[in-house]
């Protein structure tokens, strides 16, 4: 079967028939009758996109000929052909049989097949226009089934359970006991945290194990908006009700109508703001910013802050009022250095998650790694944990498992239990002058060993010392037999 279009003339005269198949041959594939009998014969046994007919035909016209394919094969894109000009033909073409083109006599090739291709094109179009009919009216169930398979594998991938990791013994699980009882129940939340400890994560797990988990889950971090542009886009506004509002916009609780609404940094909002939430919240409606009619929502409001709200009322920044509305139930998230028992699981799913994202595999982490990661106390959080495993996966080579030399210097310098930020220099040390400068020493020679895979004679070049010199500072600081922390070695890939 020819993979061009396929296009039928029909014509009584033998020698028009030939002219055209040669002429049209090379762009289609031609086929020819010379009566509307054998005409018939080839529609109803082949697939024809266009069909070229004369009108002046023995025993009926091109155009009443026309009329039964068009009432036969209507995809069909119907043309006529002839010498005659006569403008009540040409109506009747029009009217009677949707003829696409009336085509004069004598005809330019060149104009011809280009009339000929718009015809394919058109054909090609009413196939295309036919199976989208096909599929919008298959659409919304279609469309129904895929939005719940998605929000299914959602509820799966925040479940208390396998959604928030964490191990058997970690301050996690009773912040997911808390979570997971209070889910149900339609009552607002705030989540109390450092920056980093996965309070979103925690809100997602809220809306997901909720009664409204099939409905919209937004999200807005209310310290990065002042307050005109914050009130619009929670509230919406109206065409012109300020600068640049060049048309209506709704906002995210009639967007979320049904669902849960993150509040993310609610202590951030200024004074003048949190009377406009509490007015919201008190009465389940919303104002566009412009519009002088209120409109009614059912949301549940997750809010989360890095801050201490209760101390916040109690100074005076936070309203109480507006505290109270919100914090139907109050759960605070552990930062990561009180649930150092959770490293290796969670800086595992970590690397699997940043393999796929970089499409990069390593067999896994080295215990040594592994031993500064637990040393490290992490004022960034979980956040910190992600860049910098993201880090050491970049500058580690592929299929070769993540060693200590990747790990970022601050965090090899950092005395057990302490954070060092980058580019700081021991500012945390305390004690005699004595006390300090030994620990500094014993952190740059650590780090440093670290760094060249305790290597003693690079890590002795570096540090202008001879080996006799070195092996010296490491017999005082017990260094000189010392082995990697005992961490079970993380080996999975994603």
């Amino acid at each position: 079967m020819s993979d061009r279009p396929a296009i039928l003339v029909v014509d009584d005269e033998i020698r028009s028939l030939e002219a055209l198949r040669r002429i049209l041959g090379e762009d289609f594939d031609v086929r020819i009758a010379s009566d509307i009998n054998a005409a018939t014969s080839i529609l109803e046994n082949e697939w024809i996109q266009v069909i070229l007919c004369d009108q002046r035909m023995p025993g009926a016209s091109g155009i009443e000929f026309l009329q039964q394919v068009r009432a036969r094969w209507p995809d069909v894109v119907r043309m006529i052909i002839s010498g005659y000009t006569d403008a009540h033909d040409i109506i009747n073409g029009i009217n009677e049989a949707g003829i696409y083109q009336y085509i004069t006599k004598p005809w330019h090739p060149d104009n011809l097949i280009l009339t000929l291709t718009n015809a394919v094109n058109l054909y090609s179009l009413q196939r295309e226009n036919e199976l989208l009919a096909v599929e919008m009216r298959m659409a919304p169930s279609t469309a129904s089934k895929l939005v719940l398979g998605r929000r299914s594998a959602l509820k799966r991938d925040y479940d208390f359970d396998d959604g928030i990791i964490r191990s058997r013994s970690s301050p996690m699980n009773a912040v997911c006991d808390a979570l997971k009882q209070v889910a149900p129940f339609d009552i607002p939340v705030v989540l109390m945290g450092a920056s980093g400890t996965g309070k979103e994560l925690a809100a997602r797990a809220l809306h997901y194990g909720s009664l409204r988990w099939n409905k919209p889950f937004v999200v807005e971090n209310c310290g990065a908006l002042p307050d005109q542009l914050l009130e619009s886009e929670l509230f919406g506004h109206k065409r012109g009700a300020f600068t640049g509002a060049v048309e209506d916009h709704v906002g995210l609780f009639e967007r979320a109508n049904g669902g849960t609404v993150f509040l993310d940094e609610i202590g951030e909002v200024s004074p003048a703001f949190q009377v406009k939430l509490l007015r919201v919240l008190q009465e389940g409606e919303i104002r566009p910013v412009g519009n002088g009619k209120t409109r009614k929502v059912d949301i549940r409001v997750v809010a989360a802050t890095n801050r201490d709200l209760e101390e916040e009322v109690r100074q005076g920044r936070f309203r109480a009022d507006l505290f109270y509305r919100l914090a139907g139930t109050v759960v605070r998230l552990p930062t990561l250095r009180d649930r150092l028992m959770d490293m290796e699981i969670l800086a595992s799913a970590v690397l699997e998650s940043a393999q796929r994202k970089l499409g990069k595999q390593v067999p896994g982490i080295s215990a040594e790694a592994m031993a500064c990661l637990v040393n490290y106390a992490w004022p960034g959080n979980v956040r910190e944990l992600q860049n910098e495993i993201q880090h050491m996966l970049v500058m580690g080579k592929e299929g070769e498992e993540l060693g200590a030399n990747l790990v970022s210097r601050h965090i090899l310098i950092a005395a057990p239990g302490q954070a060092q930020e980058p580019g700081e220099d021991f500012t945390g040390l305390t004690g005699t002058l004595r006390d300090r400068v030994n620990e500094m020493e014993l952190c740059i020679i650590r780090e440093t060993l670290i760094r060249h895979r305790w290597n003693k004679s690079k890590t002795a070049e570096e540090l202008g010392l001879s080996r006799v010199g070195l092996r010296g500072k490491l017999e005082r600081f017990g260094l000189e037999n010392v082995k990697p922390i005992p961490v079970r070695r993380i080996a999975r890939s994603g």
